[in-house]
């Protein structure tokens, strides 16, 4: 029997230079959390400004995951930078609205949508089919 019976995976593409998409699976919590934000300090690292979490497979995210959220927030804003959530799941909308956390963090529907705030933010304009 594992001992993590849900871990975490979480995919990163780069969908334009200053840009990066992290899709996350399975659980946010206290015991995935540490991974998450090592993926995300990675990021910063390699200089993205704009951070698109897509949460449309996390089934549950705890305050460990809220908060990784939120640091990641305060640090993207002072670059500036934007962070967004893409199709969280109805359980942690739930949790997000709860707390607040989606009045600061904007949530999306689609990666599409949360591109076109990125280029509303930056001033870019958007090219057709994009």
């Amino acid at each position: 029997m594992s001992m993590v019976p849900n871990p975490l995976s979480v995919e990163v593409t780069v969908p334009r230079e200053d840009t990066v998409l992290l899709t996350v699976q399975g659980y946010l919590d206290a015991d995935t959390a540490k991974e998450f934000q090592h993926h995300l300090a990675n990021q910063f690292h390699h200089g993205r400004r704009h951070f698109l979490l897509d949460l449309s497979a996390v089934p549950f995210m705890d305050s460990s995951g809220m908060n990784i959220v939120l640091r990641v927030y305060q640090e993207a804003r002072d670059l500036p930078g934007s962070v967004q959530i893409i199709s969280p799941l109805p359980a942690v909308r739930r949790v997000l609205d709860l707390t607040g956390v989606s009045i600061t963090v904007p949530l999306s529907e689609s990666l599409e949508e949360a591109l076109g705030r990125v280029d509303s933010l930056s001033g870019a304009p958007r090219e057709p089919g994009s």
